[in-house]
């Protein structure tokens, strides 16, 4: 058994945690140094157990939970900033990786048209649904006031 071992333990032993072992004893008993270190160590455990223990100021463990919450949340919010940035790099990719699949592929012309066949499909709905739109601008009306009667009179009625 070498010094070393026993001095880190010491502190351990003089606490009272685990008991020496055969070995231990052995050596303390053959070790003026070592000896005298745990010695010393008993005395400073004694000493600080005869000490009082001061009180914890009011509100102690409000503050310091409340520290703690502030410190995880300023964690998380890094943690959230770094995420959604990764992600908005991972977006931006894929766009990019579509754009210039689009634009190498000859697919751009192709939605050019499909865009422009869209946009006549609408033009010819919205003139075939424009003589009907004051019939239902005024049915939309109705709906709303006869919704507005029945809110007011349940209102009134409960209260």
């Amino acid at each position: 058994m070498f010094c070393d071992e026993v001095l880190d333990a010491v502190d351990a032993f003089a606490s009272g945690d685990p008991e020496p072992d055969s070995r231990v004893s052995a050596h303390l008993a053959s070790c003026p140094q070592c000896a005298g270190a745990l010695s010393r160590a008993r005395e400073i455990e004694q000493m600080l157990e005869r000490r009082p223990v001061p009180e914890a100021p009011p509100q102690f463990t409000a503050r310091t939970v409340a520290r703690l919450r502030r410190a995880r949340w300023r964690h998380e919010q890094y943690l959230d900033a770094g995420f959604n940035i990764a992600i908005g790099v991972v977006l931006l990719s894929i766009v990019a990786g579509v754009w210039m699949l689009f634009n190498l592929s000859g697919l751009a012309l192709v939605s050019n048209d499909v865009v422009g066949l869209f946009g006549t499909a609408l033009l010819t709905a919205a003139s075939r649904v424009e003589p009907s739109l004051p019939l239902y601008a005024g049915a939309t009306a109705l709906l709303l006031s006869a919704l507005g009667i029945w809110w007011w009179a349940e209102r009134d009625a409960a209260g």
